[in-house]
């Protein structure tokens, strides 16, 4: 219903994930990376690797290092000759660098100890409403409460 995409990166030491949201355009990057499928004309990540290369430099990793307002903040860490540049970027672009070098991507514990999911068990076999009497499917119960369906019948005539 919106642009929106996720990224789901999953913490390699247990089974925490963390998802941030992206726009289609680097949702679009990163997928077409990870499917190795060749863009007609370099995109915008494919200009920053060259670059970075082209000037002697390397990624070493990206770091997701703070979540301010619900908003994601990362470095690009670069070894260029004798330094160690950092640099500011969002999370997705940092993401779509990443994957085309082969560079880690990495978080900081406090962004994963304040935004990450933990996997469920067995969500399936999960009851729907818990000891305090919520119900775990309500709002997709007052979802199907509100369609109509008869305007659906009307529309199929």
């Amino acid at each position: 219903m919106t642009q929106d995409r996720i990224v789901v990166l999953k913490d390699t030491n247990n089974d925490r994930y963390l998802p941030i949201w992206i726009g289609p355009c680097e949702a679009d990057a990163i997928t077409a990376e990870l499917q190795q499928q060749p863009a007609k004309r370099p995109l915008t990540h494919d200009l920053l690797k060259s670059t970075i290369r082209e000037l002697g430099g390397k990624v070493v990793h990206i770091l997701i290092n703070e979540l301010r307002n619900d908003v994601y903040y990362a470095r690009i860490l670069i070894d260029l000759a004798d330094k160690q540049v950092e640099i500011d970027s969002r999370p997705s672009d940092a993401i779509a660098l990443a994957v085309r070098v082969k560079s880690p991507i990495f978080v900081a514990e406090s962004v994963m100890d304040r935004a990450s999911i933990i996997e469920e068990d067995d969500v399936e076999n999960e009851p729907t409403s818990g000891e305090d009497g919520e119900d775990k499917l309500s709002a997709f119960a007052d979802f199907v409460d509100s369609l109509d369906l008869d305007d659906l019948e009307d529309s199929e005539d």
